[in-house]
């Protein structure tokens, strides 16, 4: 299994590799928790364990990132469905459901990115157990 500084020191290609670090080092002040490395190679803060109605059980990380090639996935979950005042903002962005996508992490106001990380993880600290890594 790779470890954190392994896994982000191969980030390619360069710029992504410098923002990995940059995203790293700003989640890590945001959230005061260490980054821990989930299959698919997201790096999560936090973690919550969930139990839906179905039954389905499981843990996940609470928000985090993935440094993608072609753009950064930023995660907050379970979702960013209530915060479009905060992404207008922002800068830049699409979103799927619980990742937001950024081409570049310059053109993010990163105030406006911490006021949605820190919101995300009150959000979902009102559903699930969120607990530090």
């Amino acid at each position: 299994m790779t470890d954190v500084p392994t896994f982000l020191a191969g980030v390619t290609p360069e710029r992504r590799h410098r923002e990995a670090v940059e995203l790293d080092a700003f989640f890590q002040r945001v959230t005061g928790w260490k980054p821990v490395l989930w299959r698919g190679g997201m790096l999560g803060y936090g973690t919550y364990d969930y139990t839906y109605a179905s039954g389905r059980s499981g843990n996940f990380l609470a928000t985090g990132f993935a440094p993608r090639k072609a753009r950064l996935s930023i995660y907050v979950m379970p979702g960013y469905s209530d915060f479009g005042p905060i992404l207008t903002r922002l800068g830049k962005n699409a979103k799927g459901m619980s990742c937001l996508y950024l081409n570049k992490l310059a053109e993010a106001d990163m105030e406006v990115l911490e006021e949605l990380i820190r919101a995300g993880l009150a959000d979902l600290a009102k559903r699930w157990p969120v607990h530090p890594t």
